[in-house]
């Protein structure tokens, strides 16, 4: 009794359903609205154009500054000193006066050697005088031959005694000229070993100071052994130019040339020794310095160029993302041959003038519409993806 009811009451309703949905199939135009898929959205992305000119080529290394000469300024005699006329950390240049010792004790023994001399040629004047005189009386025969000789001996001694003298006049004067303490090269001094009114000794292990040559200075560096032949080819054409740049590759810290290739592979890491050296004028490189060494070898004629970030990286290699001019993103695979201040070179993949996505590669498949963003809004974008990029 309880079951019909529900049955006439159910029969309706299915089949209103059925005519409504007959209805709206048959209505012109829902076939078509029900099956079309909505277009992706483009995505905005920051572009750059495929540029060609001339590309310096570079090998890259590591390598430590050396001075050419570094000089412990010690003191040859013993004294007290009385004046340091340099400050720590002062360009000097050869001959300038760094220290001075107490020349009293020195200019008394050189006093007294001279009036050594003086007293030593007065007399040989006197004995040449004698002589003379007894030369004459011995022509007389008033003097014997004996007598005379004696006289000749006489003058000869006096004679050597002022050669003696001057030496130990010149040997004075030495010894005096060491109470000024020069410095032996052009440089930088460093820390001051020893103070004013100190006995300074020629055994002091530390000495005065030490100069240090700034102005040129020399690089060594290291490379593969696998770029000698390349850069010996190089060098037999002209001089290779080196730059020298900081550990972190921000600041370039001089141009200089390279001197030599050294004469032998070090076996331990298969790496070859270079020396260049650079004028220095700014002194940006310091004596014990690591710094990056790059060495121009060659230069790409109408290399292509793009930005460094471009460049991606898959399972098949290097590719980037090409705009096509329908504004399509679509990969290329290509052939990267360094990455220099920002820029790649290009060795295959890529032509001249092409458009390439910089930044929002990551919201990027093959075909998908692009929108290249310019100006502000393109900064804003490179920064934004650079923070999605930072969230794990």
């Amino acid at each position: 009794m309880n079951s019909k009811p529900t049955v006439l009451v159910a029969l309706p309703t299915a089949a209103l359903a059925v005519a409504g949905a007959l209805y709206f199939s048959l209505a012109p135009g829902f076939e078509k609205a029900a099956v079309a898929p909505a277009a992706p959205s483009p995505v905005p992305v920051v572009a750059g154009v495929v540029k060609s000119h001339d590309v310096p080529l570079y090998l890259r290394g590591v390598g430590t500054v050396i001075a050419y000469n570094t000089d412990v300024v010690r003191s040859q005699i013993t004294g007290e000193l009385t004046q340091i006329p340099f400050t720590e950390g002062q360009t000097v240049k050869a001959g300038d006066l760094l220290a001075q010792i107490d020349p009293r004790p020195y200019q008394a023994q050189l006093d007294q050697t001279v009036a050594n001399r003086t007293r030593d040629q007065a007399q040989l004047t006197n004995a040449i005088a004698n002589l003379g005189r007894y030369t004459e009386l011995l022509s007389k025969g008033f003097a014997t031959p004996q007598l005379s000789d004696t006289q000749k001996a006489q003058v000869a001694q006096l004679q050597s005694a002022i050669k003696a003298d001057e030496a130990l006049i010149e040997q004075a004067e030495v010894q005096l000229s060491y109470t000024r303490l020069t410095s032996p090269i052009s440089g930088v001094t460093g820390v001051r070993q020893i103070d004013v009114g100190n006995i300074i000794h020629p055994t002091d292990p530390n000495g005065l100071v030490v100069v240090t040559q700034i102005e040129p200075i020399s690089l060594i560096f290291t490379l593969p052994e696998s770029d000698l032949p390349q850069i010996q080819t190089q060098m037999a054409k002209g001089p290779l130019t080196v730059l020298a740049y900081s550990q972190d590759d921000k600041i370039k810290l001089d141009e200089g040339t390279l001197l030599l290739a050294n004469n032998q592979i070090v076996q331990t890491t298969g790496s070859i020794q270079l020396k260049a050296t650079f004028p220095n004028t700014a002194h940006l490189l310091w004596p014990g310095q690591l710094v990056n060494a790059r060495l121009l070898i060659d230069t790409r004629k109408d290399g292509l160029t793009i930005a460094a970030p471009a460049v991606q990286q898959g399972q098949t290699g290097s590719y980037v993302y090409v705009i096509s001019p329908g504004g399509k993103a679509e990969v290329r695979p290509v052939t990267v041959a360094q990455i220099f201040e920002g820029q790649a070179l290009i060795d295959s993949g890529l032509e001249a003038n092409e458009t390439v996505v910089i930044d929002g590669q990551y919201r990027l498949q093959q075909g998908s519409p692009v929108q290249m963003l310019h100006g502000k809004a393109a900064k804003e974008a490179d920064l934004q993806s650079a923070v999605e990029k930072a969230i794990p």
